[in-house]
């Protein structure tokens, strides 16, 4: 059954790599296993829920209680949806609609000052309110697709018992996490104006200011790269429901 669950390094995440592409993020490789890290993370009663959940009903017989093509074709498009919406938000319009908020990304200004430009806090708004709206739409999505898994075979759900009690577990610390994302992505802004300054001040003194008096170039720059960033932290939140997904299907297309 785990043939069909993503196996990846703690540190190899879209998220991560977007984050040191951008030099605001020095990810060393870890010299721990998965298994060691996570015993860091867990509780002592997280821990043995954990274990009552990997060691219940091993020997039960694998009979499908419902059709998994119907069911795997069903988790699959609604997982489908979920991400194109969120992508939509992310890369199309420009808005955030978070209940009854909406938030629009700054437009960066080629006529702004440079000092009205030097804000960040507008940005910062922005991805906080697309967290918040990933948070919201994954949510629910995962409790649908673990309900699909559990109407399947005992491993199948195990499988669906294992990530519930994963989310509980390790919600604090991806919550503690991702909220480190914007910080970093202020870093960035701030050696982006900091650049722009530098070479403003290069071309007034040679008398040529051209472009360099117009902050929209980095500003626009900036923008494109935090939308690539909350892509791969979309990628990242739909891990564990892409995962389970694919296992439902393997058991649809008859690969144990």
């Amino acid at each position: 059954m785990a043939q069909g669950l993503p196996r990846t390094r703690l540190n190899s995440s879209s998220l991560v790599r977007a984050l040191a592409d951008l030099a605001v993020a020095d990810v060393p490789a870890s010299k721990q296993s998965f298994a060691d890290r996570l015993g860091q993370w867990l509780g002592f009663a997280d821990a043995l829920t954990l274990f009552s959940v990997i060691n219940a009903d091993k020997a039960a017989s694998d009979v499908l209680a419902a059709a998994p093509s119907a069911e795997s074709s069903a988790a699959r498009q609604a997982l489908a949806r979920v991400r194109a919406a969120l992508v939509e938000s992310i890369t199309t319009d420009g808005v955030i609609r978070p209940g009854r908020a909406r938030i629009e990304l700054p437009t960066p200004d080629p006529q702004a000052s440079i000092e009205s430009a030097a804000d960040f806090a507008p940005y910062h708004r922005y991805y906080l309110a697309h967290q918040r709206d990933m948070s919201a739409s994954i949510g629910p999505l995962r409790i649908t697709v673990r309900t699909a898994l559990s109407g399947q075979t005992p491993a199948l759900g195990r499988l669906a018992a294992l990530d519930a009690v994963m989310e509980q577990a390790l919600a604090g610390r991806e919550r503690d996490l991702l909220a480190t994302v914007p910080g970093l992505l202020g870093r960035r802004f701030d050696h982006l104006y900091k650049t722009h300054q530098l070479k403003l001040a290069e071309a007034q003194a040679a008398d040529e200011p051209g472009r360099w008096m117009q902050p929209g170039g980095w500003l626009a720059g900036f923008c494109r790269e935090m939308q690539s960033v909350l892509l791969a932290e979309l990628d990242l939140r739909l891990q564990p429901v892409a995962g389970m997904i694919a296992a439902l299907e393997n058991v649809a297309t008859g690969k144990q």
